[in-house]
């Protein structure tokens, strides 16, 4: 049965990309930006720099503001369908494509889940990203199936103060997944497991086939929960590893950049992650 799971999450993981069109590829994998990158700026113009930095895909985020011309409205699942149609035109205009949402809170309010998945299936995304209340999974796990979207539960860094926080160990997130539907699985935010003090190899290794999206991440600093984000490249994340590991896996991404430093002025620094993920090959 478990060798089963195991086929069925792999199989889960590569299908992902069939809904990514092949023009969303950036070098060898599919490849933008957390909007949460531009968290200062609106949804619209996160979009506009997402495009910018040579961005392919991009990952919405709950609660940024929607636009200049709009600057009270809020871009999540609440949005009205004006906006919806609002940004589908912006990033067919911009060549994107809109692949995850969140991070969003998932099993507390069963018609607020509902609500999300209708959401991202109106917008064609693939992928819900939470840290979800592990006691709502099984009503998380009848939304995955009848939606055909994926759950994707992120980690933040491990929490001294709060042990009852343990989505930063992959072991755990595993553990909660893998007897589950295949399409319940991971978001490796690689750059917070630096913080926690793990090497990402090591957990991409121990969720093969169930991560359906990575927060991507090069830091000033390994282990230490205050490091800051630097280009792809040159940090302590080992960035080349890490897609030579994705890439032995077999998944093509999506890989977000997701840049939490020089809020205002971060775009040549995201412009030069996703160069760097353009310019990798692998080893022959």
């Amino acid at each position: 049965m478990k060798k089963v799971l195991l086929l069925l999450s792999l199989f889960a993981a590569t299908t992902f990309a069939a809904t990514i069109p092949e023009s969303a590829k950036v070098g060898q994998f599919y490849a933008g930006c957390q909007a949460y990158s531009f968290r200062l700026f609106t949804v619209m113009e996160a979009i506009d720099k997402t495009a910018a930095a040579g961005g392919k895909t991009i990952e919405f985020y709950p609660g940024q503001k929607f636009s200049t011309e709009k600057p009270d409205a809020k871009w999540d699942q609440n949005a009205t369908p004006e906006m919806i149609e609002a940004v589908k035109a912006k990033l067919a205009e911009k060549g994107l494509t809109a692949v995850g949402f969140g991070v969003i809170k998932l099993g507390k309010d069963a018609a607020q889940d509902r609500k999300v998945f209708e959401f991202c299936k109106t917008l064609g995304i693939g992928v819900v990203i939470s840290e979800p209340d592990v006691a709502g999974l099984d009503g998380i796990e009848a939304l995955v199936k009848e939606f055909d979207i994926k759950m994707a539960i992120h980690n933040h860094p491990k929490r001294p103060l709060d042990r009852a926080y343990l989505f930063w160990d992959p072991n755990y997130v595993l553990d909660l997944v893998k007897d589950r539907d295949p399409r319940l699985g991971a978001c490796a935010d690689v750059g917070h497991w630096v913080r926690s003090g793990l090497n990402p190899v090591d957990c991409i290794k121990i969720l093969k086939g169930r991560i359906f999206d990575s927060h991507m991440k090069d830091l000033t600093e390994f282990g230490n929960p205050k490091a800051h984000d630097l280009p792809f490249g040159t940090g302590k994340s080992d960035i080349p590893a890490i897609l030579a590991e994705y890439h032995a896996q077999g998944y093509p991404g999506p890989l977000h950049c997701e840049y939490e430093h020089n809020w205002e002025t971060s775009l040549p620094e995201i412009t030069q992650c996703l160069e760097f993920v353009k310019n990798w090959k692998p080893a022959k």
